[in-house]
């Protein structure tokens, strides 16, 4: 009778556990996106190892607008390079250097980078995250999703999968807060 006791109270304590990583997604090492906030769909690569997400971004610029900071940018895609997007700024990120990115006479082992707020879909999850904003041109995903954005679209990745949530089905509307020019 003590063992069934102990038994009981064991999966009573590991059962809030077990709820929270069933309510989890699974999604694979790459998958499909769609930010709302510029009307665009692509391939995001999933990285557990990078903090914050990154957008490949290009002639991005600071500027105020009624008093409050924005920043206006073009996509660095092949497919959507002329339309410049305005978004408030959030924040200025501090992203730490790699060792081949780093100038010794600059004496700095961070680069500052624009934050912005958007709406990102996966699946059939809708979450808004922080994202910088950076040319990933180079890189063959335009977009990284980092562990800060998986962790608010409840993501768990299984680095064998690729593409398994599929195309995103999230209901964006009255979502998107981006001004395009």
């Amino acid at each position: 009778m003590r063992f069934n006791i102990f038994a009981l109270l064991t999966c009573l304590i590991l059962l809030p556990t077990m709820t929270t990583a069933s309510e989890k997604n699974i999604y694979g090492l790459n998958e499909h996106v769609y930010i709302a906030d510029i009307d665009m769909h692509m391939s995001a690569k999933l990285d557990t190892g990078a903090k914050t997400a990154s957008l490949s971004a290009r002639d991005i610029e600071r500027f105020k607008r009624d008093g409050k900071s924005w920043v206006r940018f073009y996509l660095a895609l092949d497919e959507a390079h002329e339309k410049a997007f305005e978004l408030p700024l959030a924040r200025i990120s501090r992203i730490k250097r790699r060792s081949g990115d780093y100038d010794p006479e600059e004496d700095k082992s961070y680069t500052p980078r624009p934050v912005v707020k958007m709406s990102v879909c996966m699946g059939k999850t809708l979450r808004s995250i922080e994202v910088n904003l950076t040319d990933r041109s180079t890189f063959q995903y335009p977009f990284l999703l980092g562990s800060n954005a998986l962790k608010k679209l409840g993501a768990l990745v299984d680095p064998s999968l690729k593409y398994s949530a599929g195309q995103p089905e999230c209901n964006t509307e009255k979502t998107t807060t981006a001004f395009a020019e």
